[in-house]
């Protein structure tokens, strides 16, 4: 299904070897027909039941959509569906605080706890070193999965906050990027306190109205207004079933982990950032100094593989491809996995949302090809360990790390690594104990087997760091553990 939001006349034209293609304001075709081939195929190929796909080019969107929504029902997939975007809600709740801090309402460098007296960490020395520009660039040292139902109210984010006082750091503030949600949520608290407004209608009102972002909620019943997506689980190389429940995330996640959206939307939203914070429409929503500063690299990621992430600014993970820049942001629920990728040099976006299957490959293949052909950019390969993996003295790493919620431990065995990744505390009744195999990519850079959909295209990558006090730590799904054993 082909869907074009082109601004003026229809710019459409048959090219030499009689199909149809769309022209935009630059003069660059796009194949519609091609492309919208090219995702049946690979979505086909990858086992996933639905596909929306939305391209950015020269300020036109141009949605393709292909596959069912839910394999049992069979509901097609079409350009006005809407998928769960897990973690793609923090560029959105990023996009507020900057508006707020343009208006002169937010100091980005003052405490937290200026804004929200009732916010604390475990240590109340450091309490005062977290401030929004941390929480924004993920160096706040706040660690990542609290898990707390708050319950339905329009008080949620008040009492998750409450709730999380006294809550570890993986890490001390501004040492280091340690992935957090919490840190997110705590974001959607000050949007609260500093617009009057729960942060459902602080985001309807400063930023998808003036969008004209009409296909993206926030609750699961206004989700229902819309062909819904269900996400599908299921083991690699087979066909995924949909998955047990259609949301698993409590209301108060939704600053960090729930925005549902069509892709066609998102690729708006990416189209007001490359325009300088301009809508369509010629409304502004963010000045163009905060634009750029939200782009600009606050801190380099030692892992550069789960998200494909070189480093991360304020709200926007980035990218260096070969010397092109970029930004964007994935996001995963359960069974459901988004992907956005924008150059601005080229002015193109690409957002790509799926449910189910081997989307991550899906997404490789897809947009390596999309972005190079539009923005001349070149993706790097896939992360896998070498076909003769190096030596590496293991004994350094061997031990227990833990970070909230999570205790990974480190062993050798007949000159092999191998993890065990464990939920405990409040997560415990998450997963069963994972045991992982670790095969040298470098001295420092592990592929770890066996695991799901969401990393990188096989291999989740475990990566050994130390942070600046000299304490070994280890990032898995960019998430900081400290060594402790």
């Amino acid at each position: 299904m082909l869907k074009n939001d082109v601004s003026g006349d229809e710019r459409g034209s048959w090219d030499a070897r009689g199909e149809w293609g769309v022209r935009g304001s630059t003069g660059r075709k796009l194949d519609l027909p091609r492309w919208q081939a090219r995702l049946g195929e690979l979505r086909v190929k990858h086992r996933v039941p639905a596909a929306s796909l939305a391209i950015l080019v020269d300020g036109d969107v141009h949605e393709l959509a292909d596959g069912v929504l839910h394999r049992g029902t069979r509901v097609a997939a079409t350009t006005d569906s809407v998928f769960q975007m897990g973690s793609i809600a923090k560029v959105y709740t990023a996009t507020l605080i900057m508006q707020l801090a343009d208006a002169g309402r937010l100091d980005l460098d003052a405490p937290v706890v200026d804004v929200l007296p009732e916010f604390s960490v475990a240590d109340p020395d450091l309490t005062r070193a977290i401030t929004t520009r941390r929480l924004l660039s993920h160096t706040s040292g706040l660690t990542c999965d609290f898990t707390y139902d708050s319950g339905r109210g329009d008080d949620c984010l008040a009492k998750y906050v409450e709730a999380a006082k006294g809550v570890a750091l993986d890490c001390p503030p501004g040492e280091a990027l340690s992935y957090s949600s919490i840190g997110y949520n705590v974001l959607g608290r000050i949007i609260e306190v500093l617009t009057g407004k729960v942060w459902d209608k602080a985001l309807k009102d400063m930023l998808l109205d003036p969008l004209g972002l009409d296909h993206t909620v926030t609750l699961p019943e206004e989700a229902l207004r819309f062909r819904a997506a269900m996400g599908h689980l299921g083991e690699p190389g087979q066909d995924p079933d949909p998955a047990p429940s259609w949301d698993l995330m409590p209301r108060s996640a939704g600053p960090y982990g729930r925005v549902i959206a069509s892709a066609g939307d998102l690729a708006r939203l990416a189209r007001m950032h490359l325009a300088g914070g301009v809508a369509q429409d010629g409304t502004r929503i963010l000045s163009e100094e905060t634009v750029a500063l939200m782009q600009q690299r606050v801190v380099d990621c030692p892992d550069k593989w789960s998200v494909s992430a070189d480093g991360w600014g304020l709200g926007w993970t980035l990218y260096d491809w070969n010397g092109v820049q970029g930004y964007g942001h994935d996001g995963a629920s359960i069974g459901q996995y988004g992907y956005l990728r924008v150059v601005p040099a080229a002015g193109v976006a690409v957002a790509l949302l799926t449910n189910g299957g081997g989307a991550r490959e899906l997404y490789a293949a897809l947009c390596r090809e999309l972005l190079a052909e539009l923005a001349g950019v070149s993706m790097p390969d896939a992360f896998a360990p070498p076909v003769t993996p190096p030596e590496v003295d293991l004994a350094p790493l061997v031990g227990a790390y833990r970070r909230e919620g999570v205790v990974i431990t480190v062993t050798e065995r007949d000159g092999a690594a191998h993890m065990r990744y464990e939920f405990v505390d409040g997560m415990k009744d998450f997963s069963e104990p994972l045991q992982i195999d670790l095969i040298p990519v470098t001295e420092t850079v592990f592929a770890g087997t066996g695991v799901g959909a969401a990393f990188s295209e096989g291999y989740m990558p475990v990566i050994f760091s130390t942070l600046p006090d000299g304490t070994g730590c280890v990032y898995v799904g960019m998430r900081c553990g400290p060594k402790v054993a």
